[in-house]
Parts: C-alpha cells; structure tokens; sequence
C-alpha cells in the first residue's frame, strides 16, 4: 500500500512539478489564471472540510484569497528569483519531512497529525536549510552568500520552514475535525490541492506582511 501511494506521489510529482513551473516562470496573467483554478479548487476542498460552519467557512475563504493575493504580488512585483526561494524551501520542507518521517519514524509530534513525527521536523528543517542555501548561493541572481548576511539567511529559511510545517498542521487539524485523511482526492497519492500547498498558502501571506518590509533593503536576491 505504501509503495503504491509513494508511486502514485511520484507519479504525480513528475507531472505537477513541470506545469507548475511552467506557470510561475510565465507569471504575469499566465501565472494569475493558474492560481486562480486553484484557488477554485482549494475553496471547494475548504468548503468541505467545514459543513454547516459559515463563519469558518468564511473566514478560511477570505484567508485563501490573501494567501492567493500574497502569491501573486510576490511573484509578478517582487520577482522570480524570490519567489523560486520560497517555494524550494517550502517543497523541502515537505520532501524532508516525508523522507526523515519514513525512514526514522519516532515520537509523533502531535494527535493533530499522527503521520508527522519529531524526525520529520528535524527532516523538514535540515532539507529546507540545504537547498535553500544552495539556491541561494548557485542559482539566485548573486553568485555568493555575503559573510554578514549568512545568519540572517539561515535564520530566514528556518523561519520560512516553521511556518510552513505550522501551515501544514493547521489544515490537519480541520481535516481531523471533518474526519477526513485528504482534502480531495484530485491528485493521486497526494490527495486534494489544499494537501499539497497547505503550507505554502500560509508562507506567502506572513511573507508578504512580515517578512518583506525587511528583505527588500536587506538581501540582493530579491531585487
């Protein structure tokens, strides 16, 4: 059954990952157009994960929109090569977690989500730091990390990757209460779409509010 469903993930992976790039290295209405039929999809996937809850639902929906807006100002005003950051470290920190959960297993973390377990965050963390370092210092615009921003840099991904995992428990959280494993059932071996990006949708919100202020003056590959 594992080896079916980590079959059917990578499967999956093979075809989401190239459209997904695709529309982010478009931007502009190409990427918009994108993430509006996601948008579309997740708040269906929202709507039921929280039956005969109005207010939830209504709230969950004007979140979803934010995060969407936050997505797409941060790509098409702020720039590729930032963006492509955040998403690396957020695909880390899920492919380090999964990879670290499976093969080390240990204490679970939390009731909220039984599959996510203390080695898993230690995954999530360490695979976020590795490849986002590496984009940094090899793919990004700037051909080395400055020595007095190395700190700061770290201290970023890890940020990044907490809230993502902080994301992720969230959505477990209410599928838990709806008593469902998945929020849909569109992606095989992954589940819904709100699966797949439920950390993501709260990385680019807090990074819009929060964290940009600071980064625009601060790091040269986000300019």
């Amino acid at each position: 059954m594992i080896k079916k469903e980590l079959q059917q993930r990578i499967l999956s992976s093979i075809i989401l990952i190239p459209v997904s790039f695709f529309f982010i290295i478009q931007g502009s209405f190409s990427f918009i157009f994108f993430l509006s039929l996601i948008f579309l999809v997740t708040s269906l996937e929202w709507f039921k994960m929280t039956k005969r809850k109005d207010l939830l639902r209504i709230f969950g929906l004007f979140f979803l929109f934010f995060s969407f807006f936050s997505t797409i100002y941060l790509r098409n005003y702020i720039g590729f090569n930032f963006f492509l950051f955040l998403i690396i470290v957020c695909i880390f920190t899920d492919i380090g977690g999964y990879i670290f959960g499976k093969t080390f297993k240990g204490p679970r973390l939390t009731k909220v989500s039984p599959k996510k377990t203390y080695s898993g965050v230690i995954g999530s963390f360490l695979f976020s730091l590795i490849f986002g370092l590496i984009y940094i210092k090899y793919l990004g615009q700037t051909n080395k990390i400055p020595e007095i921003d190395l700190v700061f840099i770290i201290l970023l991904i890890l940020f990044i990757s907490l809230v993502s995992q902080i994301g992720d428990l969230i959505i477990s959280y209410f599928k838990r209460k709806a008593k469902l494993k998945n929020a849909g059932k569109i992606i095989p071996g992954h589940g819904g779409f709100l699966d797949r990006i439920d950390g993501i949708i709260f990385v680019m919100p807090i990074t819009y509010l929060f964290v940009l202020p600071i980064l625009i003056n601060k790091l040269d590959f986000i300019k």
